[in-house]
């Protein structure tokens, strides 16, 4: 079992280097550049309205202006008092039509569906969230992306309510995602991770589709893998800043991260298959393909692994040789993870709006990521489970007319 164990652990280490080392091995840039100028923006808002201001405002105050009436907020009843709101700013309110289905890929689905009834054609896409807030040059940024001729752009995701451990490590997840991966990825032309807001499509794209045909837990990754397996070209602007609001609770964190697994595996159940069988080594996107396929199975290896040496030890030898092992395994893994938070802290100092200690944050947010074991523990047991309303209330933490210096 030892032997076993040792192998699972070398298999994933293998694996992880493997999708470092073939990264570079792509070649899906744009065709060509192409300027437009039609854009909208997408707002899902279920019972957004006291957060769904601080977001309309950062609209209008864009240098890369936006028609109010090329903004339309997503709302699920004539009740809403996000309907006013939205009315006072002279901007769009488009009504869901079956509320048995829960998701942000329907709410999006219906904003699309009424777009296209109303014979209105835009050249991209955005997709903010209700709680979100646009720096000032947001649009404008993106734009540079667009006219590149880029299928899919995402924004650099930072903090709206940095002011306490659990949302501070909260917003080093996406860093994670973003810093240390889709950084390299954008580089080397593969498909980036999309991110839940913040980013747009290509309308040639959302004409093709009629809808948003991604409705998973997890309509992003869902998004990501579609565009993995059709070749979308995609980017990562550092410097298209929008800030979110982060869980403050770490209960709800558990709680929206438990969506995020489940969403996770039901993505790639749907799609994996499909990408497998199109793998060829000729692919401009090839290596996407590949990461896609691997996905966090390294990650998997290794825990099977380490499981299986424990395993051994507590059979072999006494339980107290147990412990140790146990305790040097996960003191291992937990400064593995400090190295990791303090390089993503140190890369992006000056851009995450963090008011807590680093110190601090730096020793908490491996704990803060335990609690992903916790969350596809939940996710395994769990057959169901729905789009869940997270309370956002945070309005005026950022100053939304200047970039983080």
């Amino acid at each position: 079992m030892m032997v076993i164990g040792l192998i699972f652990v070398f298999v994933g280490i293998i694996l992880l280097v493997f999708s470092f080392m073939i990264t570079p091995v792509n070649h899906n840039y744009p065709k060509e550049k192409r300027t437009k100028d039609r854009l909208c923006i997408l707002i899902p808002a279920r019972d957004e309205s006291k957060v769904i201001e601080s977001l309309l405002i950062s609209i209008e105050k864009q240098t890369e202006k936006i028609n109010a009436k090329d903004v339309y907020v997503i709302v699920e009843s004539e009740e809403d008092p996000t309907v006013g709101i939205v009315n006072s700013h002279n901007m769009n309110v488009v009504y869901r039509r079956d509320l048995s289905k829960r998701r942000k890929g329907y709410a999006l689905d219906d904003a699309i569906r009424y777009i296209v009834q109303n014979k209105k054609k835009y050249d991209a896409y955005f997709i903010i969230d209700a709680d979100n807030i646009l720096d000032k040059d947001f649009i404008k940024e993106m734009k540079r992306d667009i006219d590149q001729g880029y299928d899919i752009g995402i924004g650099y995701r930072n903090n709206k309510n940095g002011d306490s451990l659990v949302s501070c490590a909260s917003l080093l997840t996406f860093s994670l995602i973003n810093t240390l991966m889709n950084e390299r990825k954008c580089k080397y032309s593969n498909t980036v991770t999309i991110s839940g807001t913040g980013y747009y499509i290509s309308g040639e794209i959302i004409e093709k589709w009629g809808g948003f045909p991604f409705i998973s837990l997890t309509e992003d990754y869902e998004l990501t893998l579609y565009a993995t397996l059709n070749n979308l070209t995609t980017s990562y602007n550092t410097k298209a800043i929008f800030y979110d609001e982060q869980p403050d609770n770490f209960n709800v964190s558990i709680m929206q991260r438990t969506r995020w697994v489940k969403g996770f595996f039901e993505a790639r159940k749907k799609y994996i298959k499909k990408i497998r069988i199109n793998v060829n080594i000729h692919d401009i996107n090839f290596a996407s393909k590949i990461n896609a396929i691997i996905g966090v199975n390294h990650l998997i290896c290794v825990i099977i692994g380490i499981i299986l040496i424990l395993v051994n030890i507590l059979i072999k030898y006494n339980f107290k040789d147990f412990v140790l092992s146990l305790i040097m395994i996960l003191s291992a893994i937990y400064f593995i993870l400090v190295i990791l938070t303090y390089t993503i802290i140190k890369k992006d100092t000056g851009m995450m709006n963090i008011n807590v200690s680093k110190t601090k944050l730096i020793f908490y947010n491996p704990i803060f990521l335990a609690g992903f074991v916790v969350c596809l523990l939940r996710a395994i047991g769990s057959r169901d489970l729905e789009w869940n309303v997270i309370a956002h209330d945070k309005n005026f933490v950022c100053d939304v007319n200047t970039k983080s210096d």
